[in-house]
């Protein structure tokens, strides 16, 4: 299928859902017992069934997780995939943040990355205009088309964009119908009133969102005559400057994931969810922003 794509008044496009790569290969460190084979055909197959945006990063398996990615797409045109990865909060010094860079590109065996972030918030002792200064020296090198970030509250992003040339064209975030610490924290708000695409992880939190459905998730199942993880799916990405994405190595499990896209959710339902979905948590359980 033709995913679907959301645009920037830049010009800047991506596709409205992505497959990613996290625990592919290992966790934090290579898992030697990991059965690569089966992550590569994964990625193929999501490949096949139209899938581009794909999404990594060195600190995935300790870089083994970019290694299979590359593997994987080998054979097809690079340039029909949109390729993500992420620079380590340990690497936002100017030269590291090139190197690393340098690194993923060799993992992945590309010349260039369609969008590169940096993952977590800078640590003490290193300034974000630092880092943004390598961001800026990556595009102007042809390294890297776009730059963006993960995890930042909104301060933050206005921080990183003030010292940046390029623009900021994305931020990754922990969202979904449970957990909403970036849209009460204004994350998406501030992204979607200045332009930004809004890359929503853990859509269906890892599965737990399906465990004893809650009746309004499956009332609206019904109405749209969907599953209840295309709902919680389409719930995001009917939302203005939203895209998601999911890790998955099930193909079944994916092609329902697809069929989340192609349709909107009336906004109606979409207040709905957002204001009666039950035990709503206001701070992420994966990577908080309130430090």
């Amino acid at each position: 299928m033709q995913i679907p794509t959301k645009k920037l008044k830049n010009g800047f496009e991506m596709p409205v859902y992505g497959l990613g790569t996290w625990q592919m290969g290992g966790r934090k460190e290579h898992d030697p017992n990991n059965d690569d084979e089966a992550d590569i055909q994964a990625i193929k197959a999501a490949i096949e069934l139209g899938v581009t945006h794909l999404d990594t990063a060195e600190i995935y398996a300790n870089g083994y997780s970019e290694i299979l990615l590359g593997r994987a797409i080998k054979d097809y045109d690079r340039s029909k995939l949109f390729l993500v990865s992420k620079v380590s909060d340990e690497h936002l010094r100017f030269d590291d943040v090139i190197t690393a860079a340098k690194q993923s590109l060799k993992r992945l065996e590309t010349n260039y990355l369609d969008l590169y972030l940096t993952h977590r918030p800078n640590p003490p002792g290193v300034s974000i205009k630092e880092t943004m200064r390598a961001m800026d020296t990556l595009v102007d090198e042809g390294l890297v088309k776009n730059i963006g970030i993960c995890n930042y509250t909104a301060e933050e992003i206005e921080e990183a964009q003030s010292y940046a040339k390029n623009k900021i064209v994305a931020a990754q975030l922990h969202l979904n119908l449970k957990y909403r610490e970036a849209e009460r924290r204004d994350v998406l708000k501030y992204c979607q009133a200045n332009d930004i695409l809004f890359i929503a992880w853990r859509p269906v939190q890892k599965g737990i969102l399906l465990n004893n459905i809650p009746e309004i998730l499956q009332r609206m199942a019904e109405k749209y005559s969907k599953t209840p993880a295309q709902i919680a799916l389409n719930w995001l990405i009917s939302q203005d400057n939203v895209v998601t994405l999911s890790k998955t190595r099930n193909v079944a499990h994916l092609k329902e994931n697809l069929g989340a896209l192609g349709w909107q959710m009336q906004k109606e339902d979409i207040e709905q969810l957002r204001n009666g979905f039950p035990d709503q948590e206001a701070v992420s359980d994966a990577v908080p922003l309130n430090r």
